[in-house]
């Protein structure tokens, strides 16, 4: 179920929510969620730490209010869980999925 989305918030900046494989060849998939100044800010934010081919196609799967609050409320901006959602699964920051990051 790859895909993304986004939503623009009042203040001009936006969520930008994606649906990845796991890096460094782990199974599964992750659940991205960048606050940034827009978009291609939001993509280029993940490509620097290292997830290359990022891409933002369309907006099938835009964030949940749910997503758009926690990222909002995250000194980051940049946050994680696995995908699909777990019930009892909090999001984490990027660091505990790339190191280095």
């Amino acid at each position: 179920m790859p895909g993304g989305g986004f939503v623009k918030l009042p203040d001009g900046s936006v969520v930008v929510a994606l649906t990845l494989p796991r890096p460094f060849g782990e199974d599964g998939q992750v659940r991205m969620l960048v606050h940034a100044a827009n978009r291609a800010r939001a993509l280029t934010r993940l490509r620097n730490l290292g997830l290359r081919a990022v891409y933002l196609r369309g907006n099938a799967l835009p964030p949940t209010p749910d997503e758009v609050t926690a990222v909002l409320h995250h000194p980051d901006g940049l946050l994680w869980r696995c995908a699909p959602d777990l019930a009892d699964e909090l999001w984490h920051p990027i660091r505990a999925l790339l190191p280095g990051a």
